[in-house]
């Protein structure tokens, strides 16, 4: 009996401890608590200065989701019937490539784009005869995007096996034809690769190795190279683009081309764009051989230079050139210009004179080494570089928007490389202004040129203030790097102290020259 009292007083103390008495207040519930932190930060709030934000506290919020974009659409990119003009609504081009267009700012074709492009677009062989500038690299850049779109792969590919090949003379042409061809392309999915010598050569190989390309921009030699080693195969190309032939011409690579032409599928199993600047009749042959009833579109190069390009000579003397060059900088505030000239020392010489005054420039020529010659590219394209000084490294295949001026500072040997001098600026359809100086070694050249254009040259005695040289701000100094070089054929700048040719040293009784004394 005692054991069931006791058991009886368990049970009711337990439920004295776990239910509260009636009378007594309940506790507090537990978000009191952070009422008292919360009220913390106000405080701080009122003592906070203006513009200061008050610290989080707690759990971070969520950042805000964005909308995802709406999809482009061809309504978006509204361009007016012209008569007599085509546009690029026109021609029936998928959806990606008007996106990047509409980017770009094209609205109607050019001459050879409104000529090429129709027949292109449905598989047809063509060849240009056309200069740098009048928007051929559109043109076939567009077609190949077209087809590749409209006609994908299915299935697994392997490395190293291109869909197009696209070959150019020089790595300037190459890296810039990759250029415009990401940008037309940026809205597709399409992988493309530049192979050319001089830089790069273990990243162009790992690339071909181990990625799956579509597009291949590349100069001949270098691309010979890895089809040696077995690293690309060309038998699955579906477009082949041969730039600038004549050019190749003159650089003794056509045997190259041609074994590179053999290695790729058949002309009748295959689509081929020819492009040059003349039309020899040794070009003409390489053209019947490789394409297979070609349509044939001519842009005659005075209508290049003279529609878009306004063209003046300046009569000068030698010693007169660089103070009207200055001038016309500073007097019209230039911001990017390209000045040509004959030789690599020139392009040195001149630059250095032109750092003395203060004026950001920089140097393109065949001695620069090819990464600092991307990086000048660059430069100059982005504005951080405003005067580039060059050889005829920078006549083709150079694509930079927003060049006002072409100087001729020295007037070309040839009457073809300057109208791709000019061709520099008014790319394309936009206005530019090429200024040429005639001093009494340069004058005998105007002829050949003004017979190649099929029309005279205006040349005028430049004002007289644009000839007063000032004085210099900077002491001259050396350019850095390759340009710094010296030239072939100077002399070695000799040890202070050391003896020159026509000194010798003081000989002894005995006929011995006096040395030097033990070291």
């Amino acid at each position: 009996m005692f054991k069931n009292l006791f058991q009886k007083f368990r049970k009711g103390s337990k439920k004295q401890k776990i239910e509260p008495k009636p009378s007594q207040p309940s506790p507090e519930p537990t978000p009191a608590k952070p009422s008292v932190r919360t009220a913390q930060p106000e405080k701080k709030s009122r003592d906070r200065g203006p513009g200061e934000k008050p610290k989080a506290k707690g759990t971070p919020r969520s950042p805000k989701r964005k909308s995802p974009p709406k999809p482009w659409d061809i309504s978006q990119f509204d361009v007016p019937e012209d008569e007599g003009r085509i546009r690029f609504h026109d021609l029936d081009l998928p959806v990606e490539i008007m996106h990047a267009i509409a980017d770009l700012g094209f609205q109607y074709c050019t001459p050879i784009q409104a000529e090429i492009m129709p027949k292109s677009l449905t598989g047809s062989d063509s060849t240009g005869k056309a200069q740098t500038g009048t928007g051929k690299s559109a043109a076939f850049l567009a077609t190949i995007y077209t087809h590749l779109l409209r006609n994908p792969i299915q299935g697994r590919r392997k490395p190293g096996v291109p869909r197009v090949l696209i070959l150019a003379p020089t790595r300037e042409l190459a890296l810039q034809i990759e250029k415009d061809a990401r940008a037309i392309g940026k809205y597709t999915s399409c992988r493309i690769l530049s192979v050319f010598g001089g830089l790069g050569y273990d990243t162009q190989r790992r690339a071909l190795e181990e990625k799956i390309i579509d597009i291949i921009t590349a100069t001949p030699g270098r691309l010979l190279d890895f089809q040696r080693q077995r690293l690309v195969r060309l038998d699955g190309v579906e477009i082949l683009i041969i730039d600038e032939a004549d050019r190749m011409l003159d650089m003794g690579f056509i045997p190259d081309v041609s074994r590179i032409v053999r290695s790729t599928p058949a002309k009748e199993k295959r689509q081929t764009m020819f492009f040059s600047a003349t039309l020899t009749p040794e070009v003409e042959r390489l053209a019947e051989q490789w394409t297979r009833n070609p349509i044939h579109v001519e842009i005659e190069p005075e209508h290049v230079a003279a529609d878009s390009v306004d063209q003046k000579v300046f009569i000068v003397t030698t010693e007169e050139k660089f103070a009207l060059l200055l001038n016309l900088i500073t007097s019209q505030n230039l911001e990017r210009v390209l000045v040509f000239v004959n030789r690599r020392d020139q392009t040195r010489r001149l630059a250095e004179r032109l750092i003395q005054y203060g004026i950001n420039c920089a140097v393109l020529s065949g001695e620069v080494p090819q990464n600092k010659r991307i990086r000048t590219l660059e430069g100059f394209r982005d504005g951080s570089i405003r005067i580039l000084v060059a050889t005829d490294v920078a006549a083709r295949g150079l694509h930079v928007e927003g060049i006002s001026h072409v100087i001729n500072f020295t007037l070309p040997r040839d009457a073809e490389d300057y109208v791709h001098r000019i061709g520099r600026t008014g790319r394309a359809g936009a206005s530019g202004i090429s200024v040429s100086f005639a001093c009494e070694e340069d004058s005998f050249y105007l002829p050949p040129i003004e017979e190649y254009l099929g029309h005279s040259l205006s040349c005028v005695q430049p004002d007289g203030e644009l000839l007063k040289l000032p004085p210099p701000l900077y002491k001259r100094k050396p350019l850095k790097g390759a340009s710094a070089s010296r030239p072939r054929g100077g002399t070695r700048q000799k040890r202070p102290g050391s003896l020159s040719r026509g000194r010798q040293r003081p000989r002894t009784q005995s006929g011995k020259a006096q040395g030097r004394g033990p070291r």
